[in-house]
Parts: C-alpha cells; sequence; structure tokens
C-alpha cells in the first residue's frame, strides 16, 4: 500500500512538469528502495494508471471532451471513454512492469544475511 501510494504522488506531481516517460522511471526507483510485501507490479500499475486516469480527465473534461471524441474517431473507437481506457492500460503496465523491474533488481543485489 505504501508503495502505492508514493508511486502514485509522486507520479501526479511529476506529470505537471516532466515527460511522460518520468513515471516510469519514478515506479522503478520507488519499488527498488522500498520493501513491501504485496504486489510491486499491481501498485506500480494501480500507481500510475490512476495517475495517468487523473491527467487524462483534467486535460479533456474542461474542454467537452473535442479532442478526445476526435481521437477516438481517429481510432475507430465508438466512445472518447475506451481512449481513456487504452491510456489507462497503457500507463498501468508501462508503471507495472517498472516497479516490477525495480523490485527484483532489489531482491537481486541484496545480500543473504548470515546466520
Amino acid at each position: 500500500m505504501l508503495l502505492f501510494a508514493i508511486i502514485l504522488a509522486l507520479t501526479f506531481i511529476s506529470g505537471l512538469f516532466l515527460p511522460w516517460w518520468v513515471a516510469v522511471l519514478i515506479a522503478l526507483v520507488v519499488a527498488y528502495f522500498v520493501k513491501t510485501t504485496g504486489s510491486a507490479f499491481w501498485s506500480g500499475f494501480a500507481g500510475v494508471g490512476l495517475a495517468w486516469l487523473a491527467f487524462a480527465l483534467l486535460k479533456t473534461l474542461p474542454n467537452d471532451n473535442i479532442l478526445a471524441t476526435r481521437m477516438a474517431t481517429l481510432f475507430h473507437l465508438p466512445h472518447w471513454l475506451y481512449l481513456l481506457l487504452v491510456t489507462v492500460v497503457i500507463g498501468g503496465l508501462l508503471g507495472g512492469f517498472a516497479a516490477l523491474t525495480g523490485r527484483l533488481m532489489s531482491k537481486a543485489v541484496e545480500r543473504p544475511q548470515s546466520a
């Protein structure tokens, strides 16, 4: 739960002024340093996916979904909400795999404890 909250907060804050790919680096680095008993993949998936959902809604709702509707038409999607779903899934997969990579990297470099 802590991993999810940190990834969500940092991704949302960085999304205000940094490029989209910084979310991947955030998920990777946070999962590397934060030890969790939960699933790193699902924490990264939910954290980045929800942050991207929030940004997409913040951008599309004030202009009555004009651009989102046109982009959905361009991709032959029946409604702009499908485009929103695709955005969340892509962001979630990027965040999930980055967090999983960070967690596996931390497991690979940790030293075994001697008795």
